[in-house]
């Protein structure tokens, strides 16, 4: 991880209730590249939102990071006060949502919007950022940017108000993009639009994105490493090639066993039983193993750490070579 822009070590995410304290996310570490597209995938509820939220410094109270580091450039970004944490937000990291209206105001124009920003973050005069608006509206594929960007977000479709936002994303070149299902309510052509933009973003600007997405075909297409979560953990994170053609771990096996393939002749897509814990019923041991077909007596008790298999991480005692209770046909079958 001595490369990376982002580094993640041990994250712990806490909700203090009246009822004690819920964990909401536990022990995730990853990286990210510079260039570098992760993808973060998993179930609703299983953590990648509030990761995310983590790394931006975005937590809903009384959320709070109990535990763990998150570095940016070496730097150490977890523990900064607000007023210090909202200069890196924007500058250094860039943030674009699910919703764009969100994102948006709607009592002023696009134009204006950028043109903040874009004041805030840099030393730029106001025609400079007016002129850095239109260049951005330009690279995020927006026709007549000259004319649109006096435009209010209503005016604009779905797809291009998902565009502003990536532009006021980048309004400051930052080095880390968090995407936070930056396409889950656009039809499938703008998708594969705004898929391209992230890409050619990493490409030209050696931009890191975060891409948090519950969609493996997103994932497939776009990112360079995949990271999937189940309740709070990291189950398995490695390249995504080897992650979609041979997962390992049995949750991102049923994930993937889920997703229909091109020319296949089968009646029924397998399913993984049964549902995420909620965060007040989170099993001992693995937190998957009441859904897991392959579950053995060290899974209910004994909760696993990433276990380096070929070149992924997996936390699943099935590929602990150490392990002496490990059914050996049931390693063999997953």
């Amino acid at each position: 991880m001595s490369d990376a822009l982002l580094s993640v070590q041990n994250l712990r995410i806490e909700f203090p209730t009246r009822r004690g304290t819920l964990v909401a996310v536990d022990d995730v570490s990853f990286s990210i590249s510079p260039g570098e597209v992760l993808g973060v995938v998993g179930e609703s509820g299983a953590g990648k939102s509030l990761t995310g939220n983590a790394i931006i410094g975005l937590l809903e109270p009384p959320g709070r990071v109990a535990g763990g580091a998150i570095t940016l450039e070496g730097r150490r970004i977890d523990n900064l006060s607000y007023d210090r944490m909202r200069r890196i937000r924007g500058r250094e990291i860039g943030a674009i949502f699910q919703d764009p209206l969100t994102s948006l105001n709607p009592l002023y124009t696009v134009g204006r919007q950028l043109v903040e920003t874009i004041l805030t973050h840099t030393d730029m005069t106001p025609s400079q950022a007016r002129d850095r608006s239109i260049e951005l509206l330009q690279e995020v594929g927006i026709p007549a940017a000259e004319r649109r960007i006096d435009s209010y977000p209503h005016q604009f479709s779905g797809g291009m108000r998902q565009r502003v936002v990536i532009a006021l994303a980048l309004c400051a070149n930052p080095r880390l993009i968090i995407a936070d299902e930056p396409t889950t309510a656009l039809d499938v052509s703008i998708q594969a639009q705004i898929l391209a933009l992230l890409r050619r973003l990493c490409r030209d600007h050696g931009t890191a994105v975060m891409l948090i997405t519950h969609d493996m075909g997103v994932i497939a297409e776009t990112a360079n490493r995949v990271a999937v979560m189940y309740a709070g953990r990291l189950v398995e994170i490695g390249a995504v090639r080897d992650v979609i053609k041979q997962p390992k771990h049995p949750y991102t096996v049923g994930l993937m066993g889920a997703i229909p393939a091109i020319g296949s002749d089968v009646d029924r897509l397998s399913q993984i039983e049964g549902s995420m814990p909620r965060l007040t019923a989170i099993p001992p041991g693995c937190a998957f193993n009441p859904r897991c077909p392959h579950a053995f007596e060290r899974c209910s008790s004994d909760r696993p750490d990433l276990i380096a298999s070929d070149q992924s991480g997996v936390a699943c005692w099935l590929f602990d070579q150490d392990a002496s209770d490990v059914p050996m046909e049931v390693a063999g079958h997953a």
